[in-house]
């Protein structure tokens, strides 16, 4: 990955390992903005954002989600930290199908007008296409991931290995779904690292030596 040109950085993470918290810093570092979750449904929220939508907006130029967020004035100071699950306001409560086209379609547009570091959402699948990326695996031992979950969250072990357990199954299901892959699978990325006996920081400067070649 070359950071002087337009990129994307992708990580997927092991609830429990840290690495959403990693992913933040490394875009803060770049000097780049940070997707996850969170941050791609309150765009959808916000801009009312519909599969036709979309579609309409591409048809009209290529480079749609750049036009569309400086016509709306679409900042990341502008998104909400907290939003509703309810999709484009009264449009429609939207299905795992939609939203993951939907999605899709937001990071294409995203990724193409701008570098950036995106947490989860497929990304390594998504934007596996674009030009200049890199994609990143951060896993941890259970017991790790367990110990961090329950202090973060305030749980007990066990509830934090069933909390783990749950979600693991859920993102490898919609992975293998949507992606025809497992999101183990380490030939679907560029870098795997291992959270154990490292500090987020820590892992961030080792992404860090990686991109810069060091």
């Amino acid at each position: 990955m070359n950071k002087n040109e337009k990129f994307v950085i992708t990580i997927n993470r092991e609830l429990g390992s840290g690495g959403r918290t990693v992913g933040r810093k490394v875009a803060e570092r770049l000097g780049v903005q940070f997707y996850d979750k969170a941050i791609i449904k309150a765009l959808t929220n916000k801009l009312q954002l519909s599969e036709e939508k979309i579609e309409q907006m591409k048809g009209q130029s290529h480079h749609w989600w750049h036009d569309f967020r400086f016509a709306r004035g679409v900042g990341m100071g502008m998104i909400p930290i907290q939003f509703t699950e309810a999709y484009g306001g009264e449009l429609c409560q939207p299905t795992s199908d939609m939203m993951f086209r939907i999605e899709k379609e937001l990071l294409q547009g995203i990724t193409a007008d701008e570098s950036c570091v995106v947490a989860g959402r497929c990304g390594f699948f998504v934007l596996r296409q674009h030009p200049n990326h890199l994609n990143i695996l951060i896993q941890a031992s259970m017991d790790f991931r367990t110990e961090r979950l329950a202090r973060k969250q305030n749980m007990t072990q066990e509830e934090a290995r069933k909390a783990i357990e749950k979600v693991d199954m859920m993102r490898e299901n919609y992975v293998t779904k949507y992606c025809g892959t497992s999101r183990y699978d380490t030939r679907n990325y560029d870098l795997v690292l291992r959270a154990d006996g490292k500090t987020e920081d820590e892992l961030a400067d080792i992404i860090m030596q990686y991109i810069n070649g060091k």
